[in-house]
């Protein structure tokens, strides 16, 4: 009898942890770009710590200021506390007698991401660590962009208000603090004026628009020229008859190819500045195509906040970019 009952507890016990994920793991907690590397002080101090803080420390580009693209700080394996365990984003790098590379979500909080790399020395690590370092810095970004994305989906912004997603047939999740500056129908300027800190002067914005597809060929060198004719058009500075944005003359942008909403695109990181005026900052462009409807749908975003890092604003606006919908 009592091995029944017994029985009958531990099976209750058993069930009532299946699928209640949402009850038994904390809250993860953390900042977006930095992750909590767990190895013990002589690797942190040694080669392997030396190239894992070069891979996340290099600089993001298009930024005015030298950024990096995580920040990462150290702790050793007895002090990885109950506390600890519950960062957002986590590298275990171990010595074990088997080389391993593992990503794992959600194992002591939600979200969570956690990359365990193990070797049996510190050549070992290193060795695992550059054969991996793309899908690291890929696995803790998406981690980071899906993260900001749930928290502006809980304030998004009502797409159908907007005539220029309307009549592109596109959405975005976008929070509830940008404010229309302009929407023509086939033009659409938000801003986000910034109110914390040495940035309240400063602002977020966003612009989306599309053009026609001519030459696939030609999207990439004309990337830069359409955005100044862009700017020439919509964006005026204080004095519309000889002040408007253009590209920054002085810093030569980068593009690569990116995915967004399922389609090939280009992503562009510069600087923009305002001609015959001292305004400045970076922007993010991603020109997306759309061969269907032979076009090339266009979203930006600009952020003006002097004398303070863009690296979040940055991020934040790359978020609302990679979430964007085609209909």
């Amino acid at each position: 009898m009592k091995i029944g009952i017994y029985t009958v507890l531990i099976t209750l016990l058993m069930t009532s942890c299946v699928g209640t994920d949402k009850v038994i793991l904390q809250t993860a907690v953390g900042k977006v770009n930095k992750v909590m590397v767990v190895t013990k002080s002589s690797n942190w101090l040694g080669d392997i710590g030396k190239e894992v803080r070069n891979t996340f420390g290099e600089f993001i580009l298009g930024l005015p200021q030298s950024e990096v693209k995580m920040s990462v700080s150290q702790v050793a394996p007895n002090g990885f506390s109950s506390m600890m365990k519950a960062g957002r984003s986590i590298l275990i790098l171990e010595e074990s007698d088997k080389e391993n590379f593992t990503i794992r979500y959600n194992v002591y909080a939600k979200p969570q991401t956690i990359i365990y790399i193990s070797a049996k020395d510190e050549n070992g690590l290193i060795e695992q660590f550059k054969k991996h370092k793309k899908n690291i810095l890929e696995a803790y970004r998406e981690a980071d962009l899906k993260f900001i994305q749930r928290i502006f989906l809980k304030d998004k912004l009502d797409d159908s208000k907007y005539k220029t997603l309307q009549n592109l047939g596109i959405s975005l999740t976008i929070h509830d603090k940008f404010r229309t500056v302009d929407d023509t129908g086939d033009f659409l300027w938000l801003r986000h004026h910034l109110t914390s800190g040495i940035a309240k002067t400063g602002s977020n914005n966003i612009l989306v628009y599309a053009i026609p597809l001519k030459d696939e060929s030609k999207v990439v060198e004309n990337i830069l020229k359409v955005r100044d004719s862009i700017g020439k058009k919509y964006i005026p500075g204080s004095d519309p008859e000889t002040m408007h944005m253009i590209t920054e003359k002085a810093y030569t942008p980068s593009t690569t190819e990116a995915k967004i909403a399922g389609r090939k695109g280009f992503e562009t990181r510069g600087k923009w500045e305002v001609k015959n005026d001292f305004m400045a900052g970076p922007f993010l462009n991603y020109t997306i195509l759309d061969a269907k409807n032979n076009r090339l749908i266009v979203f930006e975003g600009f952020t003006y906040a002097p004398s303070v890092n863009k690296r979040e604003f940055i991020f934040e606006l790359e978020a609302i970019a990679k979430s964007m919908v085609i209909k």
